[in-house]
């Protein structure tokens, strides 16, 4: 969204403002006896060939809305009727008591489009709250005080008029039974997929907070009808306090300028990519509002400890020695603390809970490794190599510092997943927030990749690894999960690469050419650059 502005436009002629009065008639009280600022409320009119009912809306505008600081915004989409010319005839009579603006776009922006112009305008404007009603009175304005109260209050960021809390009173007042069906169908899919409980996802009365709308990437949103539902997902994302308020359902002559089937397929795909962002399968702009934003480097949050951790802790000797290179949150180095062993850490950021390791060092892994290699049994690079910038060269200054009986555990998610490949097969393709395709990868492998990696480096690849899919982290450990892992776990021994959702490898150094070249001049009785006697005999004759 486009900066704040501190200017707040004039409204234009021929607009009554009530109250108003002449420059200079009346002084200023002194600033210990002004009155509490009044909230700062725009009705915003969402206008599109309604020429017919546009001022029936105005004149059922409450006047109760004069206890706040109230304004009417009309925005008429690029209307193919006399929509805007019948505002402008309206305003011109002078008897409306708010302030009203009326604008035109001049080429139709869509449904969502409009929205986000009358959010942007009352977020440059600094109202307090945005009130949408429709100018085809299909929606109460008369609500509009009840439904302000619990926002004024400070109660709620966001209030709803619901037509379905009384869900049968939407049949009386004409809503048609195919589109209540659809409504009550739709709306108990995304409160399934998303988590909540609401009474409906498709009413047109809302009143937003411009506090909250600040804080949320509405302007990414779709130009078309199922914006709202996008916003409800980044609402429910932003942890935003939702209120329900029932409202009458009118339906008159009014023309439904929405395709039904579309606009379902367009809510339950926004629904379920939603729901995948959460399980880390895709990622959209639109609905990551965490305050961290995407990850951008190695260091990527470890906040459970998975079967790739487990297997990691299992495999390592007790009392070992082990160097951590980008611990995350430390959990496997608690349980190796737990064996006995001695872990130190490496990371370019200080961990939340250093007590975690024995040992932490503040270091860029990618331009130096601050320690000596020697000191340690073990060395664990977990989801460390897909983030480096050139993972060959790190590897290559690895394999120059350790030696042949040192362990190394290295793990990566694998980018031949099934999911992935089923994206792929649809011509759909996304880094998610984290997990094995977050956005701060540099470099994306396979089975056979990540291991011919460690092998041209100088490891040799002792085992490996796959790892089903974390399902518990997913849907929770319940029946669901348990039965996705297990058949996940069955499904691994049919192809690794297709079910296996993180790679794991042990490996150990081979030797350098250093290393076997020192070891063939110990074992010959030799120091390092010399010669022995028979050597350089047989060399003279």
């Amino acid at each position: 969204m486009a900066k704040k502005s501190t200017k707040r436009p004039m409204p234009p002629s021929g607009t009554k403002k009530a109250g108003t009065k002449k420059a200079g008639t009346k002084k200023r009280a002194p600033a210990a006896t002004k009155k509490a600022r009044r909230p700062r409320i725009l009705v915003f009119m969402l206008a599109y060939n309604a020429e017919k009912s546009i001022a029936s809306v105005f004149e059922r505008i409450p006047m109760e809305l004069q206890d706040y600081e109230t304004s009417v915004l009309v925005i008429d989409d690029a209307s193919r009727d006399d929509t805007f010319e019948r505002a402008i005839e309206y305003q011109r009579g002078g008897t409306f008591p708010f302030p009203l603006t009326i604008l035109q776009n001049p080429v139709n922006q869509g449904y969502g489009g409009n929205v986000k112009i009358g959010m942007h305008y009352a977020i440059e404007n600094d109202f307090d709250v945005i009130c949408l009603i429709h100018a085809d009175g299909q929606y109460a304005p008369e609500k509009l005080p009840e439904l302000l109260v619990p926002l004024v209050a400070g109660e709620a960021d966001v209030v709803f008029g619901s037509r379905m809390i009384r869900r049968r009173d939407a049949l009386k007042g004409g809503m048609p039974l195919y589109k209540w069906v659809g409504n009550q169908v739709l709306t108990w899919f995304e409160n399934r997929v998303l988590g909540v409980d609401l009474s409906e996802f498709h009413t047109g009365l809302r009143l937003y907070s411009t506090q909250i709308l600040r804080g949320i990437p509405f302007d990414k949103n779709s130009q078309v009808f199922h914006f709202d539902t996008e916003i409800i997902i980044q609402l429910i994302n932003a942890k935003a306090r939702i209120n329900e308020i029932p409202i009458p359902t009118f339906y008159g002559d009014e023309v439904s300028h929405v395709n039904g089937l579309v606009y379902a397929w367009n809510v339950a795909i926004q629904a379920i990519l939603a729901r995948a962002q959460r399980l880390n399968l895709c990622y959209q702009r639109k609905f990551d509002l965490s305050p961290r934003g995407r990850e951008a480097d190695y260091r990527v949050p470890k906040t459970t400890f998975s079967e790739v951790h487990q297997k990691v802790v299992d495999a390592i000797p007790a009392a070992s020695r082990v160097l951590d290179i980008s611990p995350g949150d430390g959990l496997v180095a608690q349980r190796l603390r737990a064996k006995g062993c001695h872990v130190t850490g490496i990371d370019r950021q200080a961990p939340q809970d250093e007590t975690a390791l024995d040992t932490f060092l503040l270091a860029d892994i990618e331009v130096e490794l601050p320690v000596e290699l020697d000191d340690f049994d073990v060395i664990l690079l977990l989801d460390v190599a897909g983030h480096l910038h050139e993972p060959e060269k790190f590897l290559d200054r690895l394999h120059q510092q350790t030696r042949p009986e040192q362990l190394v555990f290295a793990s990566s998610g694998n980018v031949g997943f099934m999911v992935n490949r089923l994206q792929l097969l649809f011509g759909y393709f996304n880094y998610g927030k984290r997990g094995i395709l977050d956005p701060g990868h540099s470099r994306l492998f396979t089975f056979s990749s990540f291991g011919r990696l460690w092998e041209e480096a100088g490891f040799d690849v002792r085992q490996v690894s796959a790892v089903a899919a974390p399902f518990d982290i997913a849907f929770g450990d319940g029946a669901v999960a348990r039965f996705l892992a297990a058949a996940n776990s069955a499904l691994l021994h049919l192809s690794k690469g297709m079910f296996g959702y993180r790679i794991l490898i042990e490996a150990q150094p081979r030797p350098t050419l250093d290393y076997l070249l020192n070891a063939a001049y110990s074992s010959s009785g030799v120091e390092a650059g010399g010669t022995n006697d028979g050597a350089a005999r047989a060399d003279t004759r």
